[in-house]
């Protein structure tokens, strides 16, 4: 599968005066279509990547390829529409005065008639279920609620590639399912690659690829199944998945189980295997 995203040889610090970089010489890539989970400890260099993909920072070194075409200070406007962005905190995104005015912000400047503008509202606000809340204020929303309208105004504006920073955090477990459930049916409907900073399991057992960073330099890549099966998820800031927990201590009363992670419908399966 053709990739979206190349990442070359990238570095970056804040300051010059910095003698650690906090983005270190790294290189990977996003496959067309994939999800892919970035996860690390805080200052990892995870936010930063993304920001330097988004063009919301600029590299000291290296290079970000989007669709094949590198991305300089002359294309990163145009490239920038091909990237749909939500941050951890939805109230700093919002600006119109009702949801619906807020999704068609982003589309106001692209130069869309109002009957498709009207049309795009409607299908995104669809999309996440919030239709019905159209006409609300934004302020008067659960906070789970204005994450899906921030997708909402993201994914009316049709970008390739949809970025998550942390956007799962500030939500209740019922919320963090919702939002990656939606996520997952809108990535699916329109093909969409993902890209999850995160430390939520169940975002990341949601990916296809793990990408594991480290003192802003790539430790490791994986599956989400083999990330699930190492020992020291406490040392990359990940805890230890449920899963895991019951597999060890039904171990310790001699029930017989694999070695390697199982899902939680595996473990049960397993489970009744045994009795």
């Amino acid at each position: 599968m053709k990739s979206i995203i190349d990442v070359k040889n990238l570095s970056f610090r804040y300051k010059e005066s910095q003698e650690y970089y906090d983005v270190k010489d790294i290189t990977f890539h996003v496959k067309r279509g994939e999800w892919l989970s970035i996860v690390g400890h805080n200052g990892s260099g995870k936010s930063t990547t993304v920001r330097l993909i988004d063009g919301l920072l600029e590299a000291e070194f290296g290079e970000i390829l989007i669709n094949g075409q590198r991305l300089t200070e002359e294309n990163i406007w145009d490239l920038r529409h091909q990237i749909g962005m939500v941050f951890q905190n939805p109230d700093n995104q919002f600006v119109g005065a009702t949801v619906e005015d807020d999704v068609a912000f982003g589309l106001e400047n692209q130069g869309i008639s109002r009957q498709e503008m009207k049309e795009r509202v409607e299908e995104a606000l669809n999309l996440v279920g919030m239709l019905d809340f159209k006409k609300k204020e934004p302020a008067r929303l659960s906070g789970g609620q204005k994450q899906r309208v921030a997708i909402a105004g993201v994914v009316a504006q049709r970008p390739a590639i949809l970025i998550l920073d942390e956007a799962t955090s500030m939500l209740d477990p019922e919320g963090r399912r919702e939002l990656i459930e939606t996520v997952q049916g809108i990535r699916k409907d329109y093909d969409m690659t993902v890209i999850s900073i995160t430390h939520d399991l169940e975002e990341v057992a949601m990916s296809d690829r793990v990408l594991v960073m480290k003192k802003g330099t790539i430790e490791s890549t994986s599956s989400p199944r083999e990330l699930f099966s190492r020992n020291d998820l406490d040392q990359i800031g990940l805890d230890n998945p449920f899963a895991n927990q019951l597999k060890d201590s039904l171990s310790k009363f001699g029930y017989d189980l694999p070695e390697h992670y199982l899902t939680e419908s595996e473990l049960e399966e397993k489970l009744w295997e045994l009795l």
